[in-house]
């Protein structure tokens, strides 16, 4: 949900549950600027990389043969899900890279159905339909090829899971995801996008090599340098997180980075409609990490009465922050707290579940509250 616009519409008025600790914070600072060089990407750039405030509503960049290409905020909101599961991956930044090339290229980082081989992919949430065989997806893999089902493929978080491949990916190697690959970390960024993908044009890959950095810096909010790691990752979660509350509330909620901001998305079993708001992927995360004992209401202003009240400085990765415009009833927003100024949310329409900061809602009123 937006800091600017409370988009679930007027908040009924809320008391406080005694002992809730409401305080404003000030600015924090923004990170670097994104977009200002490139990587030389011939090294492994060890770190990942993940989605860095809100999605931005448009990009224009320019490729290799000199031609603008202009992406809208649809566009990049499919790139911070590619960036998202491979932060929650561990995949490193060059990875990243190379899977935002490779959907740019073959997709233009759309979902596409394809109506005349698989008809059902019409019913499937889409951003237009493609005809190239039975390709489907954002990286347009072939269900035909072994990549997965049609209903898989549409999955954008899946579909990126399935690109990345290696021990996590749903195919075990077979199609070869980009970590299956040997030496893919040494390769040119082009060359490896068509080791995974085997496409009868090898070197179109390439040619979106400085769009795709283009869209990774502004995403990730990271200034890629000619540092071979190019950046430190963002995104960590704390060591050592325990199952059960706090640890295991924190690595529920982090299975689903990447999936779309769906107004009154999520349930007790995952997304739904594709995705979550932000008090539904709350109250997934309760309910997995709890083995079913906490059952929170859909909604924030409710979710504000459970658990007990925490004082600011002494909240822990585990809890929750509610956010509050001055004055109001209620809060508009809940994330859970991740450590430091991190926090791990489903921001808003547009966007996808990702990590965040606390800045991001700097002058807000903040409630914290602990569940378990």
């Amino acid at each position: 949900m937006t800091m600017k616009t409370v988009v679930v519409g007027a908040v009924a008025a809320v008391l406080l549950a005694p002992g809730a600790a409401a305080l404003g914070v000030a600015t924090l600072a923004s990170p670097v600027a994104a977009g200002s060089g490139s990587c030389i990407w011939d090294g492994d750039a060890a770190a990942s990389l993940g989605v860095f405030g809100a999605v931005p509503s448009s990009l224009t960049a320019t490729n290799t043969n000199g031609e603008s290409v202009a992406l809208s905020k649809q566009q990049l909101a499919r790139a911070a899900t590619i960036i998202a599961v491979g932060d929650n991956g561990r995949i490193p930044a060059r990875g990243q890279l190379i899977a935002i090339m490779t959907a740019l290229t073959e997709s233009s980082l759309r979902v596409l159905s394809n109506t005349s081989a698989s008809p059902i992919s019409a019913g499937i949430p889409n951003d237009g339909d493609g005809s190239d065989h039975d390709s489907v997806g954002l990286f347009q893999q072939r269900p035909a090829a072994g990549w997965g089902t049609v209903e898989n493929l549409m999955d954008p978080v899946w579909s990126s899971r399935a690109f990345y491949g290696g021990a996590s990916g749903p195919n075990h190697g077979s199609p070869r995801g980009l970590l299956d690959i040997d030496g893919w970390q040494r390769m040119d960024p082009g060359a490896a996008a068509q080791a995974v993908q085997v496409s009868a044009y090898p070197d179109r890959y390439a040619v979106n090599q400085p769009v795709a950095e283009k869209v990774l810096s502004a995403i990730s909010g990271v200034s890629l340098t000619n540092d071979l790691d190019c950046a430190q990752p963002a995104s960590e979660l704390p060591a050592n997180l325990a199952p059960g509350f706090p640890g295991g509330f924190v690595t529920a909620a982090a299975t689903q980075l990447g999936k779309p901001y769906v107004w009154g998305g999520g349930s007790f079993d995952g997304p739904t409609g594709g995705g979550f708001d932000c008090s539904g992927l709350v109250l997934y995360a309760a309910y997995q990490a709890s083995g079913g004992s906490i059952r929170l209401p859909h909604y924030s202003g409710s979710q504000i009465h459970a658990g007990q009240g925490i004082a600011w400085n002494d909240k822990r990765p585990g809890d929750l922050i509610f956010f509050s415009y001055p004055g109001a009833g209620g809060p508009h927003h809940v994330a859970i707290y991740v450590g430091g100024d991190r926090i791990l949310h489903a921001p808003r329409t547009g966007d996808v579940v990702r990590y965040g900061t606390i800045g991001e809602f700097s002058g807000e009123v903040m409630t914290v509250r602990r569940l378990g």
